[in-house]
Parts: structure tokens; sequence; C-alpha cells
């Protein structure tokens, strides 16, 4: 017997599973407080679907809207459209801004991780205080890799992936090139060294 149209099983289009996953990975997003990486979506959806596909729809379904589905960190996260970004920074209020020197230093780790305190210093020029590590750490954007096996077996450190959350990158290849930093030096809001997005 066939169940009649309005029945919840009824769906013979075969839409019903895909409609849901799409809600599921809305919801999971919505939800998390960390970028959703596609394995943790791939965990719930049903055999056939392939998390990255139900991500590219549901992206699809959220462009052109006040939030758009972003790919971040090694995983998606909803974030705010560019073009309305200006306007709320009036409303919305900012994360404090890091200090020159922490910024310095975090750019060092980015671009030369895993490095070493003497490393940093030696590239910057001049002394790193301790104090400037444990900012970095504290706002998450920097841990701990291991020990370099020279005398003393100074700490390595490296970027965390909230470091790749706080500036909107994927991977860490997507770091602007060096020639790029230099030549947006003199535009604001280019490179690492203008301060954490909101």
């Amino acid at each position: 017997m066939t169940p009649p149209p309005d029945d919840p099983g009824h769906d013979p289009a075969g839409i019903a599973p895909l409609e849901h996953a799409l809600r599921l990975a809305e919801a999971l997003v919505f939800a998390a407080d960390r970028p959703v990486p596609p394995e943790r979506l791939q965990e719930l959806l049903p055999p056939g679907l392939r998390a990255e596909a139900v991500m590219t729809l549901l992206a699809a379904r959220y462009a052109g809207r006040g939030v758009q589905l972003t790919e971040v960190a090694g995983g998606y996260a909803f974030r705010t459209a560019p073009d309305l970004a200006p306007l709320l920074t009036r409303v919305v209020e900012v994360p404090r801004r890091l200090p020159r020197v922490a910024m310095e230093a975090l750019a060092i780790i980015a671009y030369h991780q895993p490095v070493t305190r003497p490393e940093i210093e030696e590239i910057r020029g001049t002394s790193l205080s301790q104090a400037t590590l444990e900012t970095l750490l504290e706002h998450g954007l920097i841990a701990p890799r291991g020990r370099k096996e020279v005398p003393g077996r100074p700490s390595l450190w490296g970027t965390t992936p909230r470091f790749l959350e706080q500036f909107g990158l994927r991977e860490l290849t997507d770091l602007p090139r060096r020639e790029e930093l230099l030549a947006g030096e003199a535009q604001p809001g280019l490179g690492l060294g203008q301060g954490m997005a909101p």
C-alpha cells in the first residue's frame, strides 16, 4: 500500500535525506563554537552523502545573505557577509587588539614555524619578553610544538587552528606571500601586522 503524500515517510523524489542533511549541517555549524570539520558532519550523515557536497550546497543557499558559510581553519563556520562587516563595527564589540610586539612575534611564528624564542628574537633584531609569548598563548594563537634538539632544548612554537580561524585562513598556505605584505604596507588592513580580525 502506498503511503499518503502527507506521510513524513513518503518521499518519492528521494529529497528528504538531502534536506535533512542540509538542516543537520546548518544546525551543527550554528551551534559549534569552532569551525566544523567535514569529518565531524560525515559521522552524522547517512551512507551515500558526502559532507563536502552537503556543505557546498549549504554555502550556495547562504550566498547573498547577511551571513555566509565559509571554509576556515580546516572546517566550516558562519561569517558576516564581507560587504556588511564595516557597517557592523559600530554595534559589535571588536576583540582587543594585540600589541605591536605580539603581532610581530605572531607573524614570525606563522612564517617560520616551528621556531624558538631565540630565533624569533634573532629575526626581530630585539629581545622578546615572556609576557608577549604568554599573551599569544592566552589568546590561543600559538602552542608549543616540542623542543629543539640543541643545548638547552628550547621550546618550539607554532600557530594553532584558532590562529587560522581568527585570521580567516583555511590553512597556512593561505598566508599572504611576504612580497604581498611588503607591497601592502601602505594599505590598511593587509597582512598580519594590522591586528586581530573581528
